[in-house]
């Protein structure tokens, strides 16, 4: 196995904070439900060179070794990768394949459909679409955490976690009930459904400087893999 290691510096404002790529795609970068309703900052999906350089980072990694990939971020934000974890400093990435992130969801996807059409009931949101949210985010795992810290079917981060009450964000029922009612102020804030998909991915700071989905990449691919994925999952659940 050849050792590989690498480092991303000088980051943009929002991208400096550990963890700033998000999950996946579409991973969860969503803020509390109070932040909703003002303008906030958000880490977003843009391809600036510092992401150009840290993706280049990580494929390079994933090339030199078939197992984990290690990071840590320094006391000037910058981000260190490596595959080989000879300090204590580093912790492993989870960093899903590629065909996790645009294959259509399989497996146990109705796991959770008496949670979901639950929390989609009690705060009136299409429980086709909750769980096409939850496999965007997650792909159904519960015990989800992604690089930023997002947790949980949802990927609620934890600032918003507690601003919904959520307790425990790795517990599914919380998780679930606390993500529905983040999208239920999202709806409710935008009354359009685009809008409200783009915000859960890129915060409402985003949509409200754009008038609309931002023109991140990331964040428009996640907007239409929930789309697709909400048309998919209707006959899971009774009219």
């Amino acid at each position: 196995m050849g050792m590989f290691s690498c480092r991303v510096a000088d980051l943009h404002a929002e991208e400096r904070r550990p963890g700033f790529l998000g999950r996946s795609s579409g991973g969860s970068r969503n803020g509390s439900a109070s932040e909703a309703l003002r303008p906030r900052r958000h880490a977003t999906g843009r391809l600036g060179p510092p992401i150009a350089a840290l993706l280049s980072c990580l494929l390079a990694a994933a090339t030199a070794s078939a197992g984990r990939i290690f990071t840590y971020v320094d006391e000037r934000g910058v981000v260190h990768f490596t595959n080989v974890s000879w300090d204590a400093r580093y912790t492993p990435l989870p960093i899903r394949s590629a065909r996790q992130l645009v294959a259509a969801p399989s497996g146990e996807t109705r796991r959770f459909d008496g949670l979901i059409g639950s929390a989609a009931r009690q705060h009136r949101v299409q429980p086709a679409l909750v769980k096409a949210v939850i496999a965007a985010e997650s792909n159904f795992d519960p015990a989800d955490v992604s690089v930023r810290g997002a947790q949980g079917l949802m990927q609620l981060m934890p600032i918003t976690a507690a601003s919904l009450g959520v307790a425990d964000p790795l517990a599914p029922d919380e998780n679930v009930r606390g993500g529905v009612a983040y999208l239920r102020v999202l709806l409710d804030r935008y009354g359009d459904l685009e809008r409200a998909l783009a915000a859960y991915n890129a915060g409402p700071t985003s949509v409200d400087r754009y008038g609309g989905v931002p023109p991140y990449p990331e964040t428009q691919d996640y907007v239409q893999r929930v789309l697709t994925y909400y048309r998919h999952y209707h006959g899971n659940f009774g009219r």
